[in-house]
């Protein structure tokens, strides 16, 4: 978090280090050399000082700019010329301020209305670039909601994620899809509420298995009636809201008046759904006793190693807990860390009216204000200092300790086998980026490569990567063709990358993906935060291959001597020769464990059955496995449902329907003559002469 005073930006990290190494080696602080200072840290100065002339005395947001216009540090002032001013002066300010000074070459600048919205958008500016001398917060994922949509007559209970668009009530943040799941799964046994699609609802002539092991009223079928269902929409989000006592007395009364009445039958449903509801009371892991709504923080700290542990209680239930493990964090003091870390987690999340933490934050007044409009009141920080509260926060201080044991343990070890790694394939280094491609396609058709990351804290699913195959030279089956074709877009791209709307299209899991995004490296004063969320672009004739953070560090090709050959073909064309690249086929009979890595110069090796590094690129196929024919199984469903009057030139959704309609099939349509294509209803002679050439020639 940026204060009054400047901040102490940490060291970047080491995927960090080769993008400024030739700045690195021509920068000298002070006392530090021989010789007077040198331009870089003068450069880095000038371009802060003609920014600082036009700055005004209202609060704001900067972004501090290299040579390549990459975000160094995003920072927020109370007056942005007081700040960014500071930035100005060597002496006083620590040597990283100063390593950060001589890598600026331009800033970006946006005023705000008030200090408390520049909080808020300098967290999100941070969350966006992940800048190498801010503090980051890795959460890559929305928190998942429990929503209770209410846009249909029976109301529905799903998780949700991503943007509240859907008309209803939303419970959360849980920790997890795990803890979303079990809650459901309890919830469904407890308030028989529908959990499936409208279509589905819509369809169903009788009730399904849920309605038979009793986790649905059925109200699809009319097994329960509409007020009876609202009855139990109610009790869901009394429970939901934290009057979980009421609900149990209610269940408890209606029990007892089902065994008075000899309905025994019912007095078992509302026992089970009495074990239901003390299930999920079972499973709090922390007691929050006396608290409705409220997040919980607390952090562990050995070194430069920060972790901080997180539990959400809504409606007096403990709704799970996750530990996050801040980068950057050296040269920041602990509630520096741990406000930064609080601001970006709150960026998409909306905060309960209470906020406990185990030390006080700077600026928490700030904090109050900024978060009070996406709370819709005020929020409070409090520190316990005696009570409930403060076993709460040992609890939290305690699973962050035992987090960040565990965290070092396990990095530990993957240092280990990362070092073995470098040793088995004779790497430089130890990789920071490791890229492993497969190809998925049944008999050629529907056909794709893809692409998975690795890296040392484990996948970044993020840069996931597939490409349809489309080049009609490529035989149907031919893997090695597809191999050639992934390789030469991949690395054609970063080697020529696209500007100005064109270029190679990507496709990311989950979302579409473009580095088609062209804007000016700097902004003029005021321009919106929307235009500070895109990326510059490379300048021209710069040396982007080797500034880019994407190339690898290693290649791993599932497959064999055809594979590696086939990239080794590419890379000689492109004129790649510093990219390790090592193909890992199965052994004998294609069993695991027996696999064979294949190397360039027609060298062959394998590792015994139980080695760590054999079990950690397996590890890697296997995930590359799962995401090539995953996306392959997608592409394949959607083709199960495209018609080939689908790609007749003019042919809309009514045409296809009437034409489908007429003559029954897709095959129908393709062998009617052209009179009988005349003939069918809504189509001209025009028409029918386009469907008859389309499939006659």
């Amino acid at each position: 978090m940026s204060t009054e005073t400047p901040p102490d930006p940490m060291r970047p990290n080491e995927a960090h280090y080769d993008r400024f190494h030739e700045a690195r080696a021509t920068f000298t602080l002070r006392g530090e050399g021989a010789g007077a200072e040198q331009p870089d840290i003068e450069v880095g100065i000038a371009a802060i000082k003609a920014v600082v002339a036009t700055l005004p005395l209202r609060p704001g947001v900067y972004r501090m700019l290299d040579a390549r216009g990459e975000v160094l540090y995003v920072g927020k002032a109370r007056a942005l010329r007081n700040r960014v001013v500071n930035y100005t002066r060597v002496e006083g300010n620590p040597r990283r301020i100063q390593r950060m000074i001589a890598l600026t070459r331009s800033m970006q600048i946006v005023t705000t209305e008030s200090e408390a919205e520049a909080l808020l958008l300098e967290a999100q500016l941070i969350k966006h670039y992940r800048p190498p001398f801010n503090v980051l917060l890795r959460d890559d994922k929305s928190f998942p909601y429990i929503l209770l949509r209410e846009d249909h007559a029976f109301a529905r209970l799903t998780k949700h994620r991503g943007a509240r668009t859907a008309k209803g009530s939303y419970y959360g943040p849980f920790s997890s899809g795990g803890a979303v799941n079990a809650t459901l799964n309890a919830l469904e046994r407890l308030f028989l509420l529908r959990s499936c699609t409208d279509s589905y609802f819509n369809n169903r002539d009788r009730p399904c298995l849920l309605y038979q092991i009793k986790r649905c009223a059925g109200p699809c079928c009319g097994r329960v009636t509409p007020e009876a269902y609202a009855e139990l929409v109610a009790d869901a989000k009394a429970f939901l809201s934290g009057k979980a006592t009421g609900v149990q007395a209610k269940l408890a009364a209606q029990m007892e008046r089902a065994s008075e009445a000899l309905d025994f039958e019912m007095a078992v449903i509302y026992r089970d759904r009495l074990k239901a509801l003390t299930a999920i009371q079972a499973r709090q892991a922390i007691n929050p006793q006396g608290l409705s709504d409220a997040d919980i923080f607390a952090m562990a700290r050995q070194g430069d190693n920060v972790c901080i542990q997180a539990f959400f209680v809504r409606g007096g239930q403990n709704w799970g807990h996750r530990a996050f493990f801040p980068q950057h964090a050296a040269g920041y003091a602990d509630e520096e860390v741990l406000a930064s870390a609080i601001a970006q987690l709150y960026t998409h999340t909306q905060p309960p009216r209470l906020i406990l933490t185990d030390r006080a934050l700077p600026e928490s007044a700030l904090f109050t204000e900024a978060l009070a409009e996406k709370a819709g009141g005020r929020v409070t920080f409090h520190v316990p200092k005696r009570g409930e509260q403060t076993k709460l926060i040992e609890i939290a201080v305690r699973n962050a300790g035992e987090a960040l044991e565990r965290r070092l343990a396990e990095s530990s070890a993957q240092g280990k086998v990362l070092r073995e790694l470098v040793e088995l394939l004779d790497l430089d280094g130890p990789p920071e980026r490791i890229e492993v491609y497969d190809n998925s396609h049944i008999q050629g058709t529907n056909a794709l490569g893809g692409m998975i990351v690795a890296g040392p804290e484990g996948f970044i699913t993020s840069a996931y990567r597939k490409w349809n195959i489309k080049d009609k030279t490529t035989v149907p089956g031919d893997d090695y063709g597809m191999m050639r074709e992934v390789f030469t877009r991949r690395f054609g791209r970063l080697i020529n990358p696209p500007r100005n709307g064109e270029g190679d299209h990507e496709v990311v899991e989950g979302r579409e993906y473009n580095e088609r995004m062209p804007t000016r490296a700097t902004a003029p004063l005021g321009r919106g935060p929307s235009d500070l969320l895109r990326k510059p672009p490379p300048s021209p004739g710069e040396d982007f291959e080797r500034q880019t953070e994407d190339w690898p560090d290693l290649v791993l090709i599932d497959g064999g001597k055809g594979q590696v050959s086939a990239v080794k073909a590419v890379f000689e064309e492109l004129g790649i020769t510093d990219v390790p690249y090592v193909g890992v086929a199965k052994g004998p009979d294609r069993n695991a464990g027996r696999e064979v890595f294949h190397f360039p110069d027609g060298r062959e090796a394998s590792l015994p059955a139980n080695h760590p590094v054999l079990f950690y690129l397996q590890r890697l196929r296997d995930e590359a496995h799962r995401f090539a024919i995953g996306a392959h199984r997608k592409k394949r469903t959607a083709a199960i449902g495209v018609s080939t009057l689908d790609q007749v030139p003019g042919i809309g959704p009514a045409r296809k329907k009437a034409l489908l309609l007429h003559f029954g099939t897709a095959k129908a349509v393709r062998n009617a003559s052209l009179d009988d294509l005349c003939r069918a209803p809504g189509v001209s002679k025009a028409m029918a002469q386009v469907v008859y050439d389309y499939y006659h020639g």
